[in-house]
């Protein structure tokens, strides 16, 4: 019984533990810290955004890279040095992943502002929420507090992330894992909504599936051919492509889903219904969406004494 009782208590600590580590995120972690912190990043994503729109979407999909590998660390930014293995070469992230030249940038600006303070974990949330906004999608108050990783797990890349030809039942396990619901997927998906794809991504789509438009697919077979062009790129949203709207919804409805992942939501009626809901209701995926970032924003952070603040994000201290 002694032993039964000691067990149960370690497992009630535990949860204890978990649940406090993103309890001590806050909305004014920085407030005194590092008071002009927002308005330090946002011209700089703001300028980035302007010089290339599609960057508003792979700044983005940084923080999901980064949140489904050991949580929301800034561990997807260490560079490989010697015998240290990072995330960018894995197989969801080499050639793919991009946008850490910003990152690079925003961190400099910080730094010079208040160093040693501002963690990269929380600046790839910040940028996460400005890209959005600054692409006409919502804005919202940030948890900050996050501190950066000492570690990165290149497996964990490999294996943690859906990649574009999921079945639907793959990406709800994907999801669960990291503690998201099937609605939180569904609304996070939406980001598909701004940015594009590799030919490489979406090939066995176009050419060897029915459930998609066909005059969709043939237009995008143009840019896409059989045997070449890997790195060929193609909006995710054909109608609007650098606006962070619902029309992702509308796509997948009419068939013209890119990804083979993207289209499964709508191909089964598990999801089906949340994304004629979305179709129909922008506010209500805006809202949802806010709350699914803000619920993958809040895995497994690294609080109080863990982890270090990074000076420079692509290697550890």
């Amino acid at each position: 019984m002694a032993s039964i009782f000691h067990l149960s208590s370690i497992f009630i600590l535990l949860l204890i533990f978990l649940s406090s580590s993103s309890a001590q995120l806050s909305t004014d972690y920085y407030s005194k810290t590092c008071p002009n912190l927002f308005s330090t990043i946002k011209p700089v994503v703001e300028e980035a955004i302007s010089k290339e729109k599609r960057m508003g979407a792979s700044l983005l999909r940084l923080l999901f890279h980064d949140c489904f590998v050991q949580g929301c660390d800034a561990s997807l930014l260490l560079d490989d040095n010697g015998g240290f293995r990072g995330e960018k070469k894995a197989k969801p992230n080499k050639n793919s992943a991009r946008g850490f030249e910003v990152i690079d940038k925003i961190k400099s600006a910080v730094e010079r502002a208040c160093p040693g303070v501002v963690s990269c974990a929380d600046i790839l949330v910040i940028t996460a929420r400005d890209s959005v906004s600054t692409l006409g999608g919502p804005n919202w108050r940030v948890k900050l507090g996050r501190r950066d990783s000492r570690t990165a797990s290149f497996s964990g890349a490999n294996n943690n992330i859906p990649p574009p030809t999921s079945s639907l039942t793959n990406l709800i396990s994907k999801f669960a894992a990291q503690g998201l619901s099937t609605r939180d997927m569904v609304a996070l998906s939406g980001a598909h909504t701004i940015g594009a794809a590799r030919c490489t991504s979406f090939r066995k789509r176009i050419y060897n599936e029915n459930n998609i438009d066909s005059s969709f697919a043939a237009a995008r077979k143009s840019s896409c051919p059989r045997s070449s062009g890997d790195n060929n790129l193609s909006p995710l949203d054909l109608q609007t492509p650098t606006s962070f709207d619902n029309n992702y919804y509308k796509n997948l409805i009419n068939l013209r889903g890119l990804l083979h992942s993207d289209q499964q939501l709508f191909s089964n009626g598990s999801t089906s219904s949340q994304v004629q809901f979305y179709a129909r209701n922008y506010d209500s995926f805006e809202s949802d969406f806010v709350a699914a970032i803000t619920n993958m924003a809040n895995i497994k952070p690294l609080v109080g004494s863990q982890g270090e603040i990074r000076k420079n994000c692509r290697k550890i201290n």
